[in-house]
């Protein structure tokens, strides 16, 4: 079986080849082997140069680079490497390190156990390290989720984290749209809808990076998430409605092996 770990960069030069080294050395669960997907999304900087480098120096390990011609946003890449990817399981992994690729296995679990469809790493549940940074930051994830919640009618702790993985028939099965931080409460409303969607959260650790060490989420991108809520919730029903998709219950992994 295969996972495909997508990686969305955008000028990060600093700690792409960090994250691609951490990636590629992890030790995956059962016999999972891996594709990593980096689609770097029109960077200026040297990221295409460390990345093609790596590669280079990583020949036993499987690395694809998407180059967009123009930056179009995180939305934009992720949907761009969920289309090329092969896996049986999708990841999305941050170029900033921010959260761990040591937890793939802590995420698989459910899924690997045939008992989950979609897995969500939670920041703000369980023991795991947490970096003390933004108090108001906190207040508006703690509250874009509850928004959501209350109009997906999910108990979800972290609707706005990164780290989530997916069968990949479910999310190739969505139509997503939003090129830019979007993409969170747009893919949490759309997979809400999929009837008998079985959704699990963990607990994660989140190692958060301060602006001047490069974070690029600002206050627009909270009233965009605000507006994305309503949109794909209330507002477009159509497009969000997955009442076509039949989610078949898996075996878990070491039955089907």
């Amino acid at each position: 079986m295969l996972l495909s770990i997508i990686i969305p960069a955008y000028n990060e030069e600093k700690t792409i080849g960090f994250v691609l080294k951490r990636v590629a050395g992890v030790g995956l669960p059962g016999q999972l082997s891996r594709e990593i997907i980096v689609v770097d999304d029109g960077s200026t900087d040297q990221t295409e140069s460390v990345v093609r480098r790596f590669k280079e120096h990583h020949a036993d390990t499987t690395v694809r680079y998407i180059k967009q011609a123009v930056n179009q946003g995180k939305g934009e890449a992720l949907r761009v490497g969920i289309q090329c990817a092969h896996g049986n399981f999708i990841i999305i992994q941050d170029a900033d390190l921010e959260y761990d690729p040591e937890e793939y296995g802590h995420l698989l679990q459910p899924l690997l156990a045939g008992r989950a469809d979609v897995v969500y790493g939670s920041r703000f549940m369980g023991g795991r390290p947490h970096r003390v940074l933004y108090f108001w930051h906190t207040v508006g994830n703690r509250f874009l989720t509850l928004l959501s919640n209350m109009l997906t009618d999910l108990n979800l702790t972290d609707m706005e984290t990164c780290f989530k993985v997916f069968r990949s028939e479910i999310i190739k099965s969505i139509d997503l749209t939003e090129k830019r931080f979007g993409f969170e409460p747009e893919v949490t409303a759309k997979i809400a809808r999929i009837p008998g969607i079985r959704i699990y959260e963990v607990g994660i650790s989140y190692y958060g990076r301060t602006y001047q060490e490069g974070k690029k989420i600002g206050w627009r991108d909270g009233f965009r998430a605000i507006f994305c809520i309503l949109k794909y919730n209330l507002l477009d029903w159509k497009s969000s409605s997955q009442t076509d998709l039949t989610v078949d219950t898996p075996n878990a992994m070491s039955s089907s092996n």
